[in-house]
């Protein structure tokens, strides 16, 4: 398939078991990622999903509507995730650890939401951005606590600002759209666990002693 612009486009036939509007969500997701959110058109979206445009806009009003969806379907998804965790029972130290391992399988899951994350949001409205932004602190906010829980309980170093552990370990996260393959070495849970690990080694107490 090429566009208007020479492009080559890859073909791929939609998955007809997904609704319409999942089915939209996965070929956008996959297009922005390929190309770009400003060099996908609309006719590539429907032909690739197999719907007409008026189908579309009967779920989403426009592309923007579409990319925003996909940011809020991740970040949704994540921060459920991560509040089962932070009011699960037991140890602080391993509720954060399997906190911390699955935020890196579920980025490396939606790959190419994060590819889109940091490529696009600029191309949201100012509201849009603002919305997708205040979401995304929420759940570094929720992380944070986590990390000050266990320092007020004395398990985690208290020399480090919690503020500065969560920045340095999302910052690693939200790196890996830039380095991992899914046909790599590691899965996504073994990349996880090593990162983990390391996050929680630097967080000992004996740590700031060292």
């Amino acid at each position: 398939m090429q566009n208007t612009d020479g492009l080559q486009r890859s073909e791929t036939a939609p998955d007809r078991s997904l609704a319409v509007p999942d089915r939209l969500l996965s070929v956008a997701t996959r297009l922005f990622a390929e190309h770009g959110f400003e060099r996908t058109s609309v006719q590539e979206l429907v032909a690739a999903a197999g719907v007409t445009k008026g189908a579309m806009y009967h779920y989403f009003t426009s592309k923007d509507d579409l990319l925003y969806a996909i940011y809020q379907r991740v970040l949704s998804m994540q921060m459920q995730r991560l509040n089962g965790f932070a009011a699960a029972e037991g140890p602080v130290r391993d509720r954060l650890r399997e906190a911390a391992v699955d935020v890196v399988h579920t980025t490396v899951d939606n790959l190419d939401d994060t590819r889109i994350f940091f490529r696009s949001l600029h191309m949201l409205s100012a509201d849009r951005q603002t919305a997708v932004r205040k979401e995304r602190r929420q759940y570094h906010e929720r992380f944070r606590a986590m990390i000050e829980e266990g320092q007020s309980q004395g398990v985690f170093r208290t020399d480090v600002p919690a503020d500065i552990a969560v920045t340095q370990y999302f910052g690693a996260v939200h790196h890996l759209s830039t380095w991992y393959h899914a046909d790599g070495e590691l899965t996504g849970t073994q990349v996880g666990t090593y990162f983990a690990d390391l996050f929680l080694a630097g967080l000992r107490p004996e740590a700031a002693a060292g």
